[in-house]
């Protein structure tokens, strides 16, 4: 039980983290001239890094989490990191949040909640076998660079739309391979840490997603790309969570109805809170 406590702790504060450099990266994104490179541009302004290394930090108190926690306990409240860009949004500005956003940020709070308690999530195989990981790895390329390179042939809207999802695609395999690197150390420290292929696979699938990502931002509206994103890491990440590290959720019989009714709600409060806010 403190376990899971300390894992819930360091995820909402990873989630109040993503949140500010969401926000201070999208802002840059969108001052960029027509016809400059996204990604080169962003990185020349010294803002940027500052978001950067607020996600960085971001993310080590993800992993942190991870090393107290199981994947589907620890994920759900990252989707909270939605909530906290909308006050961040609103303060930069200069507006009040609405009675909606308020509505809507309850809810999603609420949803959260019933899938962490109702679902009890417990933990899976540490250490999956290379068998278990190569189609969903395979799979996974296949599908989203299919989805990247068709967006970019669509319009702006649907750009900025698909490339999102693909963002939050491959932030759902950061996260599985994120709390396999976090077993890693803690079973066999830094040797083991450095001797695991999973901590180069998430070097190689962090670095594109976060350039993917900045391309999204400046496809279009973040109300566009920010749910896409927002929906497509949990989805993933629980996907893979059941199917590479074998984790569960708790529940039986009539218990399955109010998750599934959580989930949806999380999944429809977190598109009416992305397109309300920035």
């Amino acid at each position: 039980m403190q376990s899971d406590l300390l894992a819930v702790l360091f995820a909402l504060a990873s989630a109040l983290t993503i949140a500010w450099g969401t926000v201070v990266r999208h802002r840059i994104a969108v001052s960029v001239p027509a016809g400059d490179s996204p990604f080169l541009s962003a990185i020349q302004r010294p803002m940027w890094w500052a978001g950067m290394s607020t996600a960085i930090v971001a993310y080590g108190l993800q992993v942190v989490a991870l090393a107290f926690g199981p994947l589907l306990l620890v994920q759900p409240f990252l989707v909270m990191s939605l909530m906290f860009t909308l006050p961040l949004s609103a303060l930069y500005s200069r507006r009040r949040m609405s009675p909606a956003e308020i509505m809507w940020s309850t809810l999603l709070t609420g949803a959260v909640i019933v899938v962490s308690v109702m679902g009890r999530p417990i933990g899976g195989d540490d250490h999956p076998p290379i068998q278990r990981w190569i189609p969903a790895i395979l799979v996974g390329i296949a599908v989203l660079t299919v989805l990247y390179y068709a967006g970019a042939r669509l319009g702006q809207r649907k750009r900025a739309l698909l490339q999102g999802l693909v963002t939050g695609a491959i932030f759902g395999y950061v996260a599985v391979l994120s709390k396999a690197v976090a077993d890693s150390f803690t079973s066999a420290g830094v040797v083991g840490l450095l001797t695991a292929w999973e901590l180069y696979a998430l070097i190689v699938a962090a670095t594109v997603g976060t350039i993917v990502q900045q391309n999204a931002f400046n496809a279009g509206a973040l109300r566009t790309s920010l749910p896409a994103m927002k929906i497509g890491e949990p989805l993933v990440a629980f996907s893979l969570g059941y199917a590479v590290l074998l984790e569960r959720f708790q529940v039986v019989d009539w218990e399955w109805i109010w998750m599934g009714l959580a989930l949806a709600l999380m999944v429809i409060s977190t598109i009416s809170l992305s397109r309300k806010s920035l």
